[in-house]
């Protein structure tokens, strides 16, 4: 039996012992100046494009629960349930435009000071920014997959065919969260009609990583390469709650690789940091862009 996946983390003695981050990038940038740096972005990095994080002082885990790999699978109700709210949701997070963040991100890897970006987040938002070779850890939600032949396929055709098939759904998103749901009343969620799969007529999923469900083995490896290469590890917006993205944190400085994080508020990953800045993301990457004007790493 799945048992149900981590989605709070309350920080223990350790790292309520620590000293509060400091309010000044230099230090970091003294680092990512030295080049071949990796990005490991959260949830933290989009909240100025309007996209919640789950975790923050207006995080979406206070009143919404994510979707799990048990759930979706588990029943029909639950498919038409996240079909109906991601329907929506997904108009929201194909609209959100880049923030100063992800700008800021893009022009250090075009600066060559990152040997890499390893995202978190589904929105393809570091892309849409000018990022290269982003390793999207959790999947893309501008694609779907069958989870019976495997077929893959534009969320953007996925999303015509569910206007076709609901022309009298008229409900209307409100909150949107970080998985692209949005809150929406049980009886309205049941007058959505989901569209299976137009290969084999199976179940069509998003092509995310699902609270529950592992990440594939390549593309951890991948991230495990990125790792073991570089010379320090930045992590952008995220508590590191869950396994997927701390064991990066924990596999670097487990091999005294630097850990640098910029976040607001604790994290998980904050006694393996060498260096923690609790400052919001576009201002604290504005001010790193500012002071690494060094050489080009080019």
């Amino acid at each position: 039996m799945r048992s149900r996946p981590t989605l709070e983390w309350a920080p223990g003695p350790d790292v309520l012992a620590l000293e509060p981050g400091r309010t000044d990038v230099g230090p970091v940038a003294d680092i990512v100046a030295a080049g071949r740096v990796v990005v490991l972005s959260g949830a933290g990095i989009s909240t100025e494009s309007g996209i919640p994080d789950y975790r923050g002082e207006t995080g979406s885990l206070r009143t919404h629960t994510p979707m799990t790999y048990g759930d979706f699978t588990a029943t029909e109700a639950a498919r038409q349930r996240y079909w109906a709210r991601s329907h929506l949701g997904w108009r929201t997070i194909a609209r959100a435009a880049p923030n100063d963040g992800h700008r800021a991100v893009a022009a250090l890897q075009a600066r060559g000071y990152l040997s890499g970006i390893i995202t978190q987040n589904v929105d393809g938002l570091h892309q849409a920014a000018g990022a290269r070779d982003v390793v999207e850890l959790h999947g893309n939600l501008d694609r779907v997959i069958c989870l019976d032949c495997g077929t893959t396929s534009a969320r953007e055709v996925l999303d015509r065919r569910l206007r076709v098939a609901n022309q009298a759904f008229t409900a209307e998103a409100t909150r949107i969260n970080p998985d692209g749901d949005v809150e929406l009343p049980e009886d309205v969620v049941r007058t959505f009609t989901v569209v299976p799969c137009t290969v084999c007529g199976g179940t069509v999923k998003p092509d995310v990583v699902f609270f529950g469900e592992n990440v594939p083995k390549s593309r951890v490896e991948r991230c495990y390469r990125l790792i073991d290469d570089a010379n320090a590890v930045l992590v952008l917006g995220s508590s590191l709650t869950v396994m997927s993205g701390f064991r990066f944190v924990r596999h670097a400085a487990k091999s005294g690789t630097p850990v640098l994080i910029i976040n607001q508020g604790l994290t998980r990953g904050d006694p393996y940091a060498t260096c923690r800045v609790n400052l919001p993301l576009g201002r604290a990457l504005g001010e790193l862009l500012e002071e690494t004007t060094g050489p080009s790493h080019a």
